[in-house]
């Protein structure tokens, strides 16, 4: 199953890719990809052990510096090393507007307070958040896709269906802006850190 935490890296982590190593070299990685795995490179960096598998064709033991290098200019490493309480800091514009939408739009802000210290079947966020049930399950969608919610276990209806449970990949989110550029850190639950294969694979 892939983590939140990649699923939440994995577009802008595609990115980073593209600018460090340009786009013939990009092609050819998704080339090998699809060969080996049959899998597009975003695909791909959710399962990471497979990316990085490509990777070493590539590049070899240069693969490690690479696969830091993506991640440095997503998130802070450096304070992710230390990180104290599982804060990170993400230095990516692009993923920080991803938080700063969520929490603009007051529905998304309710889903996700919701499901902070427990996880909900999606019909019981819908009653707690008391949101309109057709835009409420798009942007349950929409929160799920982009990472910020993770399904966490399931509840048994009456007749006998699993129904998935979801929570959020965080305790806490602040915000900031410092000379004009947008701040966020996050800090996240322990499992989202502890099962992320990307920063499992790039802090070892």
């Amino acid at each position: 199953m892939t983590n939140s935490l990649d699923n939440l890296l994995a577009p802008t982590l595609r990115k980073s890719i593209e600018i460090n190593l340009g786009k013939s070299t990009l092609n050819k990685i998704e080339q090998r990809l699809m060969e080996r795995h049959g899998l597009g490179l975003v695909q791909a960096i959710k399962d990471f052990h497979k990316f990085d598998g490509v990777l070493r064709e590539f590049f070899g033991a240069g693969a490690d510096g690479l696969e830091t290098k993506f991640l440095q200019n997503i998130i802070d490493l450096k304070q992710q090393k230390k990180a104290i309480d599982n804060w990170i800091i993400i230095k990516d514009q692009e993923l920080a507007k991803v938080f700063l939408e969520s929490f603009a739009d007051e529905d998304k802000k309710a889903i996700i307070g919701s499901v902070l210290d427990t996880s909900l079947i999606i019909a019981d966020i819908l009653s707690v958040c008391n949101v309109p049930q057709t835009s409420g399950y798009r942007k349950i969608n929409q929160l799920i896709d982009s990472g910020l919610l993770i399904s966490n276990g399931y509840e048994i209806a009456s007749d006998g269906k699993k129904i998935k449970k979801y929570e959020s990949i965080f305790d806490n989110v602040k915000m900031d802006i410092e000379k004009n550029v947008v701040v966020v850190k996050v800090q996240l639950k322990k499992t989202s850190i502890q099962e992320s294969v990307v920063l499992q694979v790039i802090s070892n």
